[in-house]
């Protein structure tokens, strides 16, 4: 369940209401995600070559069929705009250099329905077919797009498109993001309960094992979903947050971001009396850093996809900045990143007024340990290519 609030018997809210509510914080202002996801952007150009590494294994269809890509998790900036125009691009080149015509392109950009799609859509640039005559000219334009395109709210945990409809599903930076909350880790009479934190990083054993029994029931319920939509011969291009530790305690760059002073100023709203502890331990950020052998063990007992590459990928840090020597602004940039990101399920749980308190705790607390935070603050990923056995 999904610490998102409390109702009447002071019970945290269901996860269906953790998938209604879930999204990157939409909108233009600073602590928007459109404003504060320059770091996934340099992420996903740096893994530009794997991506077409696994379109190059894509099977073509004949050019009179459409081909159908669908982004999953795409959030609501420019990043899947960017994508989608990759993938398009390459297909073509693939299917001109067999000296065939490129087929009409058809993208669908899928979300929670919490997501700012009006903002996606607003980034989107015009079709390119409404002023241009061969697919050559539209494929050719910059200003316009090359595809049609479509939003389709819904989780990814469960079945969005029609069998057999999809020739390329891609997704990015979104499946270290649970459906829910593990039921146990928000009970105080279990032993998985996470007393004191809101995240799993350095929590014990038995809460970190729960998390990961829940990725890895997510992570068989999306390949599940994905093995009926693929097109025979599509393939897949998975990236999510990962960790090199085995340990799953150790969340790697997610612990450095969620658990430090993200945690530590939760803390501060307790010891200052703005919440309670009871308050506080309801709240647990729904994010597992997988380990490689995490991810290896669904695919393989789901049976329904071949593993085409699979590896631990470093992308970087989260924090991007103008001045590395501006402490303030890397303190900043540090609270914009977790707002960007959690903001919307702070703001549920403890209000926008209180949020604004915590938020400003951590971009203090981030500015004293900025030198420290930007040596540090890594990202790995897990990054997979797969397609239907």
């Amino acid at each position: 369940m999904a610490p998102l609030g409390d109702n009447k018997d002071n019970v945290v809210v269901s996860n269906l209401k953790l998938e209604r509510m879930l999204s990157m914080k939409g909108g233009k202002g600073e602590a928007s995600y459109v404003n504060n996801s320059q770091a996934q952007a340099q992420h996903a150009r740096s893994m530009l070559h794997l991506l077409k590494d696994t379109l190059d294994g894509v099977q073509l269809s004949s050019p009179e069929i459409p081909f159908v890509i669908a982004d999953l998790g795409c959030s609501c900036g420019s990043n899947t705009i960017f994508i989608i125009d990759v993938i398009v691009e390459h297909m073509s080149k693939r299917y001109e250099a067999l000296g065939q015509q490129p087929p009409e392109f058809s993208a669908f950009f899928s979300d929670l329905p919490s997501n700012d799609f009006n903002t996606l859509f607003q980034l989107l640039p015009p079709l390119a077919n409404n002023g241009c005559g061969s697919m050559e000219e539209c494929l050719a334009s910059n200003s316009h797009r090359s595809y049609f395109a479509a939003g389709v709210p819904g989780s990814f945990y469960r079945r969005l498109f029609p069998a057999r409809s999809i020739d390329v599903f891609y997704s990015a930076f979104s499946l270290h993001w649970l459906s829910q909350v593990p039921e146990i880790v928000l009970d105080k009479r279990s032993a998985a309960y996470n007393k004191g934190k809101i995240y799993i990083h350095g929590a014990n054993e038995s809460t970190a094992n729960a998390y990961r029994k829940q990725f890895q029931t997510d992570l068989a319920n999306f390949l599940g979903a994905r093995s009926k939509e693929m097109k025979r011969g599509g393939s897949m291009f998975l990236a999510c947050l990962g960790r090199t530790s085995v340990d799953p305690t150790d969340q790697g760059g997610a612990g450095l971001l969620f658990g430090t002073h993200f945690q530590d100023a939760w803390d501060d709203l307790v010891q200052e009396g703005l919440i309670t502890s009871d308050k506080r331990d309801k709240f647990n950020i729904p994010v597992y850093a997988p380990s490689i052998q995490d991810f290896k063990e669904v695919v393989e007992a789901n049976g329904s996809f071949v593993i085409n590459n699979l590896q631990v990928f470093r992308g970087g840090s989260p924090l991007v900045v103008n001045h590395p020597d501006d402490a303030a602004e890397i303190g900043r940039a540090l609270a914009n990143s977790c707002r960007s990101v959690s903001g919307v399920l702070v703001d549920a749980h403890i209000g926008e007024q209180l949020s604004d308190e915590l938020f400003s705790r951590v971009e203090i607390r981030a500015s004293r340990h900025a030198k420290e935070l930007l040596q540090n603050l890594q990202f790995f990923h897990i990054v997979a290519s797969l397609s239907l056995v």
